[in-house]
């Protein structure tokens, strides 16, 4: 029985191994294990957010072809590339302009490096060693972690990630997309018109819906943004001089 349960464990290795580098968990120092997780995972943050602004920039490029030029300009690339943006971030007006704008934004890396440390417990949690998910996201497919306390008929799972960019890439999306994120998107939009900071404080009160705690969890949150000086990686996204100031009524009341 000890030799199959042996065999499982190893078994279960290949299959899950993730997490932060070894070296990390050997850290005895809890303030330099914070700082290192800091270190390790902030690299991983602004290149989701970069791929993501990326992703912005083509769209405010292809509408300012489309508005200037009409559909003669327009490459079949570029149409092939905006219709996986909109099924990726579920947007069903393949046309509609400001709702990819609304969509399509960086993640405030304040808020993004809290939620890490919390859901992940500094990267130390059983999912995010053995799944690479750092931020707690579900699934309802076949292959997951189940919750080790899993209300009695629940079907989640805790997804698997094959990397820990991958988690980040994917925490990025889902509040870029989710129904359940709609006023953090819509608020982030208009500090972008404005030109004004969004910061990780900012973005945590619309949150409620990310944690079964609801507001309890956005208070614990913003606390421990302050206490652990996060705020500091924030930076303000300025609009693009080819983006429109003038923002349509729609859009502003799309949530």
């Amino acid at each position: 029985m000890k030799k199959i349960l042996v065999i499982f464990l190893l078994f279960s290795s290949l299959i899950f191994a993730g997490g932060l580098p070894s070296w990390y968990y050997k850290i005895k120092s809890v303030p330099l294990q914070k700082k290192k997780f800091v270190e390790i995972m902030l690299p991983l943050i602004k290149k989701a957010n970069e791929k993501t602004l990326k992703e912005r920039k083509f769209v405010v490029n292809f509408f300012n072809k489309l508005e200037k030029n009409g559909f003669d300009t327009i490459k079949k690339e570029d149409l092939k590339r905006l219709a996986k943006l909109s099924k990726k971030y579920k947007i069903k007006n393949l046309f509609d302009k400001y709702e990819y704008l609304l969509k399509i934004d960086k993640v405030p890396e304040s808020l993004a490096l809290t939620q890490a440390a919390i859901e992940s417990a500094w990267g130390k949690s059983r999912f995010a060693k053995y799944a690479n998910n750092i931020f707690g996201q579900w699934t309802y497919k076949t292959k997951g972690l189940i919750p080790e306390h899993r209300a009695e008929g629940k079907t989640h799972k805790v997804k698997i990630f094959p990397s820990l960019q991958a988690s980040v890439d994917a925490y990025v999306v889902n509040l870029n997309r989710n129904r359940a994120y709609k006023e953090f998107r819509f608020q982030r939009y208009q500090a972008r018109l404005l030109n004004e900071m969004y910061n990780g404080l900012d973005a945590a009160k619309t949150l409620k819906r990310y944690s079964e705690l609801r507001d309890k969890y956005i208070k614990m949150i913003s606390h421990f943004m302050r206490k652990n000086g996060f705020l500091k990686y924030d930076t303000v996204e300025k609009q693009e001089k080819r983006e429109k100031k003038d923002t349509p009524i729609y859009a502003l009341n799309i949530f």
